[in-house]
């Protein structure tokens, strides 16, 4: 998915292997488009927390951060919530 690699190339370099390590987590469930809506709805929050904490904390850049932001409330949280 497009979405990750994004996130992955917009954190600083020194910081892109552990916050790839994070982010396994949230690609295995949203990826696998999980039939239970409230798991992807869940999971799609929880990486717009880690992304908005990036944000917070320099290691991810504030136009990336609402680009990515974007993506990730267009691609998962529109789709399962019929926002």
């Amino acid at each position: 998915m497009r979405t990750f690699d994004l996130i992955r190339d917009a954190v600083l370099p020194e910081f892109r292997d552990r916050v790839a390590d994070y982010l396994i987590e949230y690609e295995t469930v949203l990826r696998e488009n999980a039939p239970d809506s409230e798991l992807v709805r869940n999971t799609a929050h929880q990486l717009r927390g880690y992304l908005r904490g990036l944000n917070t904390t320099r290691v991810l850049g504030m136009a990336d951060w609402e680009e990515l932001d974007r993506r990730v409330v267009g691609t998962w949280l529109e789709q399962h919530t019929g926002l």
